[in-house]
């Protein structure tokens, strides 16, 4: 498995999708996957060795009420842990960290959404 689907399994394993934010706009993906009431939109960037880089994650949930996004979102930055979380690729692994804020509720567009921004940094463990 590369990089880029590591990624991606680690990010929809909180049984919800995951979806690349530059495909998020992409009717056939969203038809596909039935316009899901909560989801995952994230952006990708490989660094190099002990280089780590800056990346975000947006959960997006189509509600009024921010009780079950602020529940999935303590899901997903309790899985991340205080010392991060190793997610393994064929060849090495990238280690994901929170960082600063680690989450916070974020305006929506749409007033039906809720949305909360994740901060998170990885480092790639490869040569």
């Amino acid at each position: 498995m590369d990089k880029v689907r590591a990624y991606n399994a680690f990010l929809s394993s909180f049984n919800i999708p995951a979806i690349d934010e530059q495909s998020v706009y992409d009717t056939p993906i969203l038809e596909q996957l039935g316009f899901p009431n909560m989801y995952i939109t994230y952006e990708f960037a490989v660094g190099e060795l002990d280089a780590p880089v800056t990346l975000s994650i947006d959960l997006w949930h189509k509600s009024t009420s921010w009780r079950e996004i602020e529940a999935k979102a303590a899901e997903i930055a309790q899985a991340i842990g205080n010392g991060g979380k190793k997610v393994h690729y064929d060849g090495g692994s990238i280690w994901i960290t929170r960082s600063t804020p680690v989450y916070q509720r974020m305006d929506a567009a749409n007033e039906d959404y809720r949305r909360i921004h994740f901060n998170i940094n990885a480092e790639y463990l490869s040569a």
